[in-house]
């Protein structure tokens, strides 16, 4: 079937068949709607390519990725999209971001040191911090009119002389923000004269609505470019998560030759299955993508409609990315934590906005990657749980 039907296909029994962590966690009687996994199925291309190593169950080592084509795969679709040159000899593999992320704040700072990262985030960007002996300097993003903003004001006064490092999350998760050339350039400023090192979680740059496009930090310039680490994966867009790969772009030899420094067993090997995934997705997936693409948007769109005529009290603005939404539900006065709320009432297992850090409190993080069929019944389930207006 076309993929924007297989998209609309999905159904509840369907899920209930996988062992994954989203619709294992909270038991059959909730609806899942809180880790970044999509209900859909594979690409066709990545099916395939899979389907053909199980058949001949070539399960052993994996080639180095010197010896195989995804850098240069990669290389390829970074100019083609973004416009980006990226050299194929920076590029390292990894078996995740968040591996990559632990491992850049042990190598590119000291226990003491400051560490900048933009709030409510990711959940690793804030609690790595912390977990590896640095002091976490939290720049609480502020709500605009039309969507969160960056503090450059509160930006400036937290920065201080042991701030080395700033974790970047671009497209944001969990606001749904794509930032602006002006916006990224502001940011670069900061981070040239206090002579910072950027590590760029760059994982849902694929997925981007019209009119919004993604910006490369690395693209900025060449003094940026020096002394910034991209990292991104294949899994979010193409929902191949469980195949655990991602890669680091590295801007300079320099930064390249510390990460290489690491003992290569400490990192582990990656996946076979995931770099082969990982190929097909960056070469032979581009028509499957945009089908995701208007298909998330519907969904988006319709998610901004229900919450506004049906929870207007609850604050959302239009993601300009991702496959999720932020929800705001502080004016709905509840007994406890909204997540609590909505798990206990509902039966809909949102994102607990207190994982993401300072200014979490108050917010769940709806994830509308699934058919409109689920995400309408996700939605009446919370609606129909709120209690009546006095």
């Amino acid at each position: 079937m076309p993929d924007n039907e297989a998209f609309s296909a999905v159904t509840v029994a369907q899920m209930r068949r996988k062992q994954g962590a989203k619709w294992s966690l909270y038991g059959e009687e909730v609806l899942p709607s809180w880790v970044a996994d999509m209900d859909f199925p594979l690409a066709p291309p990545i099916h395939a390519a899979l389907s053909e190593q199980c058949a001949a169950q070539d399960f052993g080592y994996p080639m180095p990725l010197s010896k195989r084509p995804l850098v240069e795969i990669f290389s390829a679709w970074a100019q083609r999209r973004y416009n980006w040159q990226v050299d194929p000899g920076r590029i390292e593999g990894m078996v995740d971001i968040v591996q990559g992320i632990y491992l850049a704040l042990q190598l590119y700072s000291e226990p003491g040191d400051s560490v900048l990262t933009l709030t409510p985030t990711y959940p690793p960007l804030w609690r790595s911090i912390e977990g590896m002996g640095r002091r976490l300097l939290d720049c609480s993003m502020r709500s605009g009119e039309s969507g969160y903003e960056i503090d450059f004001d509160q930006l400036r006064d937290q920065l201080d002389a042991r701030t080395k490092l700033f974790l970047l999350c671009n497209p944001h998760n969990p606001t749904g923000r794509v930032f602006t050339r002006t916006e990224l350039e502001g940011l670069a400023e900061l981070v040239l004269e206090h002579d910072l090192i950027v590590v760029a979680d760059e994982i849902h740059a694929d997925l981007v609505y019209a009119p919004h496009q993604h910006i490369p930090f690395a693209s900025l310039g060449k003094e940026i470019e020096a002394r910034t680490i991209t990292m991104t994966s294949a899994t979010k867009s193409f929902n191949i998560g469980g195949l655990r790969f991602a890669i680091a772009v590295f801007g300079s030899q320099a930064l390249q030759d510390r990460f290489s420094s690491w003992p290569k067993g400490a990192l582990g090997g990656v996946n076979s299955l995931g770099v082969l995934a990982t190929e097909v997705a960056w070469s032979d997936c581009d028509d499957w993508l945009e089908e995701l693409l208007a298909y998330l948007q519907g969904n988006r769109d319709f998610v901004l409609q229900q919450v506004q005529s049906r929870m207007p009290q609850v604050e959302i603005f239009k993601p300009e990315a991702t496959y999720l939404a932020w929800l705001g539900c502080q004016a709905l006065r509840l007994n406890n934590e909204p997540f609590e709320h909505f798990l206990d009432n509902a039966k809909v297992g949102f994102g607990n906005g207190v994982d993401f850090g300072s200014g979490g409190e108050g917010f769940v993080r709806l994830n509308f990657a699934t058919s409109r069929t689920i995400l309408a019944e996700t939605i009446d389930r919370a609606v129909a749980s709120l209690p009546s207006p006095d």
